[in-house]
């Protein structure tokens, strides 16, 4: 009997440790590095902010009818580029006609406490709304039958707005659906010259799988793109994948991918945001000791010799929502498209590896990227250290948002029960708040710690 009680006592000091990280066991998998292109930052950033990422759009008169003039310039743009919102670019068309095109700023940038953070996922979209397609086909009959011209230009944003938009409809705001809008594009693009194809070469996924969208400023550490790291080799291939919204041929795309050495290179130069409000250093310092001791294996340690260890956790170990990977593996259309495409192919070759589980991410400035885990269940981080804490229906604030600098998290209000698409609702596929139960263990007091320290990152 003693000796069966303690083998019982060892193996739950075994469990203790795996769940603390303590060695990554063997499982996890370390993610290889690819070489990567440089570039000149500034040009980068300026490429960002006023390039031809796309080439067809819609006419500038004809956003500002819908979306009128943004007189903020948060961007510090010139010219027609000042009065567009983040997320928007002026391009000049072929024809001479100013055109608004999405760039990636679109989802790459958010506005917080009244500033642009270039780099931070953006959590404010909303693609909740259903589309309205009537209303859509309205306007591009218009603009065809009253300025055949100015449709020319906009033709290929609208042929492929008309497809993606009834796909990438999401349970609530604040979530997006990149995957799912990588696969309506693909579906209608032949892999090896990009040309339009009006029926689609792939059944797409049942369901809009959500995702939070990573920060840039981590990618510098980063031996693979995408939370659950399918993305390897050239990550430039990769950021321009949406290219392929509006891209006429792969001569466009070569000119497009022309720049993303450049871009690459601003994306590593990105540093996270400081955490603005004092900082408690003698609870920093020990938070620093617990976080080294129970989380460092999987996210790294930080500070001068800090190291990052690009592991791939398996889904059985993290647990939290699978529906992200297990959708990669039971939908490999987009991933078969992709290896065989003009994206996987020399020089600056990309490839999609898909995987069982999740990259544990870097966690520089993580106390700003609320809502955590991958598919944005959880509002603050506190509640990522203790699960119990978790709400199972929640609401945050769209219009005047307010970031709790102590719980490192949107301010929300939790309900008993979903109603409709205004609260955010984990009990859907996808949606889940479960897993990553590595902070249970702790006591409120390392827990209180833990987050202080994170405040330096």
């Amino acid at each position: 009997m003693k000796k069966k009680a303690l083998l019982s006592l060892a193996a739950v000091f075994v469990t203790f440790l795996l769940a603390f990280n303590k060695e990554a066991p063997d499982e996890y998998t370390y993610i290889q590095p690819s070489p990567q292109r440089s570039g000149d930052s500034a040009k980068g950033y300026e490429y960002l902010i006023t390039g031809d990422f796309l080439r067809s759009g819609l006419p500038y008169e004809y956003y500002t009818m819908a979306r009128g003039k943004d007189d903020r310039n948060l961007l510090n743009r010139t010219g027609k580029n000042a009065t567009v919102e983040v997320g928007y670019n002026i391009i000049r068309s072929a024809d001479s006609i100013d055109m608004v095109i999405p760039t990636c700023l679109q989802c790459h940038a958010e506005i917080f406490d009244d500033k642009v953070i270039v780099g931070l996922g953006n959590s404010f979209s909303d693609f909740s709304i259903e589309p309205d397609q009537k209303k859509l086909n309205a306007g591009v009959n218009f603009l065809k039958m009253t300025s055949p011209k100015k449709y020319k230009a906009s033709k290929a944003f609208f042929q492929s707005l008309k497809m993606v938009t009834p796909h990438l409809v999401t349970a609530t705001p604040g979530v997006n659906p990149a995957d799912m809008l990588a696969a309506v594009l693909a579906a209608h693009r032949d892999p090896q010259t990009l040309v339009w194809q009006d029926t689609a070469s792939m059944d797409l996924p049942d369901i809009v799988v959500p995702t939070d969208v990573p920060a840039w400023w981590l990618l510098k550490k980063k031996n693979a793109m995408f939370y659950t790291g399918l993305g390897r080799g050239d990550f430039g291939k990769f950021l321009m994948t949406s290219n392929i919204l509006t891209v006429t041929d792969t001569a466009e795309a070569a000119d497009v991918n022309s720049h993303f050495g450049d871009v690459l290179a601003y994306i590593r130069s990105i540093q996270p945001p400081k955490y603005p409000k004092p900082i408690d250093q003698q609870l920093a310092a020990k938070g620093k000791f617990v976080f080294n001791d129970n989380c460092s294996k999987c996210h790294g340690t930080y500070g001068e010799g800090g190291t990052y260890p690009n592991l791939l956790i398996p889904g059985n170990v993290v647990q939290t929502d699978s529906l992200l990977f297990k959708a990669n593996q039971q939908n490999p259309q987009f991933s078969s498209w992709f290896n065989k495409s003009w994206f996987a192919q020399p020089p600056y070759a990309a490839h999609i590896d898909v995987s069982s589980g999740y990259v544990a991410p870097p966690l520089d400035g993580v106390w700003i990227t609320a809502p955590y885990f991958h598919n944005a269940s959880v509002p603050t981080l506190e509640a990522v250290l203790n699960s119990k804490l978790r709400p199972a229906y929640w609401m945050r604030d769209f219009d005047h948002p307010v970031y709790d600098y102590d719980k490192l998290g949107w301010k929300y209000e939790s309900a008993d029960k979903p109603d409709g698409k205004k609260y955010y609702n984990t009990t859907l596929p996808g949606y889940g708040n479960y897993g990553h139960y590595f902070g249970d263990v702790l006591t409120d007091k390392e827990r209180n710690a833990v987050i202080e320290y994170i405040k330096t990152l």
